[in-house]
């Protein structure tokens, strides 16, 4: 198929990279920072070289992938990146820990589960795994401004990727974000900027910044570079795998914000599949959602295709998209794996950050608490298998939404530096 024209540079280096695909009408364009299909305004996402299944079994291997650096580079031969990008200043972020969580597991009563913490990233969220890919597709453009809407990690990962890479950034935000996160995005030296009004608002605002010459010469990730900046979701995906041992989980729980995480997970599941490196077997989706922000989960209740937009009240605060771009294929992945969409009240998602920091000793943000909230929904409501292997993501430290447990933070006991103090506590505790 003959690509569409697009506005792109000459020789630009993507890797395995070879085109932007229309994923509703399949119109092919050349690389170049563009999101929307011109012929149907479909979403538009990278096609690799190695999607010819003849060329499948030479283009990566898992000694190749094993061999190089405990970070998402090892991955470099199935993302949209240069071969040289490790050796490029940029955070190095992902390899974080898949914590085999057997208490957790008992308390909910499954035979298998692991958390896939995030929290370990260079700014504490999966966000750094997508601002790396867009850093490298913000090079290969000429970009000297790295930019983005955020709900607040990701914010705080462009300020820092850029400061690393040696560019310029300007960040927006709700102005109502919690304090953590809008203190870990100002401190990296960029524009932090506070918009009136939800996370919608703010991402309206940037697409209009793009056409306009305020915003020449700036890459905003998650809109002209979305299409590579999603790309980075993968690497959740092919982490998973390589440390259950090849092997894709029998389900997993992920939450859902904008939807382009769960379905990009289940993209990079299906790649690792066709390039034969995992055996081809099912699996199944779950999507978590907050309740005060369910619209993709309200949608999948009712049968519905169309995802209604919702105007957001969580205190989960980085999945608080009213109008998830990718709500609709999130939809269509849950019921094609036999998964399902769920929600949790913002008391649930309390408790679950206090349940898996309890049982594991990982201290979740609220969206690691909606989650794991979710989980124990479904075990109860029986939409999930507890004696299949399970994953469920933590995509986040709770340090930058301490507000949403504080109320309770508190010693246990208050005493005198005595040992008959202690005591006397120790017994009125019993």
């Amino acid at each position: 198929m003959a690509l569409a024209t697009a506005e792109t540079t000459p020789a630009l280096d993507f890797g395995p990279a070879v085109a932007l695909s229309c994923r509703e009408c399949g119109t092919r364009y050349d690389l170049g920072p563009i999101f929307a299909c011109a012929e149907c305004f479909g979403p538009l996402e990278v096609a690799y070289s190695w999607t010819a299944p003849a060329a499948a079994e030479a283009t990566v291997t898992r000694e190749q992938i094993e061999s190089g650096p405990t970070n998402i580079w090892r991955y470099r031969g199935l993302l949209p990146v240069p071969g040289d990008v490790a050796s490029r200043p940029n955070l190095a972020p992902g390899w974080t820990k898949l914590v085999k969580a057997d208490n957790l597991a008992r308390e909910l009563g499954l035979r298998s589960l692991h958390v896939k913490d995030d929290s370990g990233n260079p700014t504490h969220s999966f966000k750094d795994r997508v601002v790396a890919i867009a850093l490298e597709a913000a090079r290969n453009f000429g970009f000297r401004t790295l930019s983005c809407s955020s709900t607040g990690n990701l914010a705080g990962a462009v300020a820092a990727a850029a400061a690393r890479a040696g560019l310029d950034s300007c960040v927006f935000i709700p102005s109502n974000l919690e304090e953590a996160k809008i203190v870990m995005a100002s401190v990296y030296g960029g524009r932090l900027v506070g918009i009136e009004g939800t996370y919608d608002d703010v991402n309206r605002f940037c697409s209009e910044l793009i056409g306009d010459p305020l915003g020449d010469k700036w890459g905003f990730v998650n809109v002209n570079l979305r299409p590579y900046y999603a790309e980075g979701s993968k690497t959740l995906a092919f982490e998973i795998a390589e440390q259950l041992g090849w092997r894709v989980p029998d389900q997993i729980v992920i939450p859902v914000a904008s939807g382009s995480q769960l379905t990009k997970i289940d993209k990079g599941f299906k790649e690792l599949i066709r390039l034969g490196l995992v055996e081809d077997r099912p699996y199944k989706i779950f999507g978590a959602q907050a309740q005060g922000c369910s619209p993709v989960s309200t949608a999948f209740k009712a049968g519905h295709d169309i995802v209604r937009p919702v105007k957001p009240d969580t205190i989960a605060k980085s999945l608080a998209i009213g109008n998830p771009a990718d709500g609709p294929y999130v939809l269509d992945i849950a019921r094609r794996t036999g998964g399902a969409v769920e929600d949790v009240t913002d008391a649930e998602v309390v408790d679950a950050i206090r349940l898996l920091a309890r049982t594991e000793g990982v201290f979740a943000e609220t969206a690691g608490g909606v989650t794991v909230g979710v989980l124990r929904k479904l075990v109860a409501n029986g939409l999930l298998d507890p004696e299949a292997e399970t994953v469920v993501l933590n995509t986040g430290d709770g340090l930058k939404t301490l507000d949403a447990v504080s109320a309770e933070a508190r010693p246990t006991a208050v005493i005198r530096p005595s040992l008959d103090a202690f005591r006397t506590a120790v017994a009125d505790n019993s």
